[in-house]
């Protein structure tokens, strides 16, 4: 018995980093096969995503679909996830699952003589480490995905310009820019083209401009859009404001 300890905490371990990697680089399929077909695009291969980790995904959010929640927690963790562009129905639930499978990975880990003498103390503070570092990647990850939409900001706002300038109305011009910078910032590209999906799905432009300010936290996005809802509220010219 004191062999397999070792070996089983081993391997949930590596299922647990896996299952890090994934949640924290991944994109949302369900959202991005949405725009593809809104905006005419070629859908996902099957070769483009992994069986096995749509396997992990699937079990992890339904461990996360029963474990405890918080809702006043809940709340903040999604926003978290969304600005770091883990915009998924799953995102949370996996995120709870990875925190608490992470605590008791460790805890187990440091309960077996694999790495040293049994200790509940150091096993209790690994647990606890186990448990923030998610969150510890998750707010890392989230600078560094404003910083790639700063970056973006000038390309689409000249491309922006130029669509107006051309005949282009504002919805147009921001579908227009979204599939231009597809390859070169996908950041920016993909909440741009979720801000025309919203359009095409209904919701008024001031409500779908700010939803895209809160998506990405980025201050200059957001005055960017402070501006454009005020120019549709004014009706003054969107080019000569850009």
């Amino acid at each position: 018995m004191s062999i397999w300890l070792p070996l089983l905490a081993f391997a949930f371990g590596s299922l647990l980093v896996t299952a890090v990697t994934y949640a924290l680089t991944a994109k949302p399929a369900n959202i991005d096969d949405r725009l593809r077909d809104v905006l005419g695009q070629q859908p996902t291969t099957p070769e483009e995503r992994s069986a096995s980790q749509d396997q992990i995904v699937s079990f992890l959010k339904r461990v996360g679909e029963r474990l405890p929640k918080s809702p006043k927690d809940l709340g903040k963790i999604e926003l978290r996830l969304v600005q770091a562009g883990n915009r998924g129905a799953e995102a949370v639930p996996v995120f709870l699952a990875i925190r608490v499978g992470c605590a008791l990975a460790l805890f187990t880990l440091c309960m077996t003589p694999l790495l040293s003498e049994p200790n509940l103390v150091t096993a209790l503070a690994a647990g606890g480490f186990g448990y923030v570092m998610p969150g510890m990647l998750l707010a890392r990850k989230a600078p560094l995905r404003h910083l790639r939409i700063g970056l973006a900001l000038p390309d689409a706002l000249d491309l922006m310009v130029v669509s107006v300038e051309a005949g282009l109305g504002l919805d147009q011009a921001l579908a227009r820019v979204g599939q231009e910078l597809a390859f070169a910032y996908p950041d920016l590209s993909s909440e741009l083209r979720l801000v025309n999906l919203e359009l095409l799905a209904g919701k008024g432009r001031s409500e779908a401009l700010r939803n895209l300010a809160d998506r990405t936290g980025v201050d200059d996005l957001s005055s960017l859009v402070a501006m454009l809802v005020q120019t549709d509220k004014v009706g003054t010219s969107v080019a000569q404001s850009l």
